[in-house]
């Protein structure tokens, strides 16, 4: 399936209760973990020490953290659609997520999404999207959710 370009309100609405499609993969490294560590200051130990996150946690490896992964979220969604002719684009809301599995390091996750539903708010869509981060080679996903986007459009 090819990246969606949608223009305006109303080719957004063409695709409500549709699956908008599928990412590209992306691989959580170790690097990647380790700033998003220092970024948000969560130093646990099953991130960052590979011997003893080996030996002692039943992942065998270090795990990316829960928050990292929800983070690549617009970036994954932006590898589905693009959204164009906007004004500006909100994070609004995440609800019903559920953490399934642990990310292990050097994993390779991908995000499948579909649009639930689109309201017209005077000019601003408000779209709910079902979200699954599928791990690559897994039959379980790291989570499901719905996200909430706003986007202002110009017109």
């Amino acid at each position: 399936m090819s990246k969606l370009i949608i223009k305006s309100l109303q080719e957004l609405e063409q695709y409500e209760g549709k699956e908008m499609g599928i990412s590209d993969y992306h691989t959580i490294t170790q690097e990647q973990i380790n700033k998003f560590a220092d970024a948000t200051v969560d130093h646990q130990w099953i991130h960052l020490d590979a011997e003893r996150a080996k030996t002692e946690t039943p992942f065998g490896a270090t795990i990316a953290h829960g928050y990292l992964t929800v983070s690549l979220l617009p970036y994954l969604w932006s590898q589905i659609a693009t959204i164009e002719n906007l004004k500006m684009q909100v994070n609004y809301e995440i609800e019903s997520l559920r953490f399934n599995q642990a990310v292990t390091v050097n994993s390779r996750v991908r995000l499948r999404a579909k649009l639930l539903s689109v309201k017209n708010l005077r000019g601003i869509a408000k779209t709910q999207i079902e979200v699954t981060l599928e791990i690559e080679n897994s039959k379980k996903p790291a989570y499901t959710g719905v996200i909430t986007f706003l986007y202002h459009f110009n017109e």
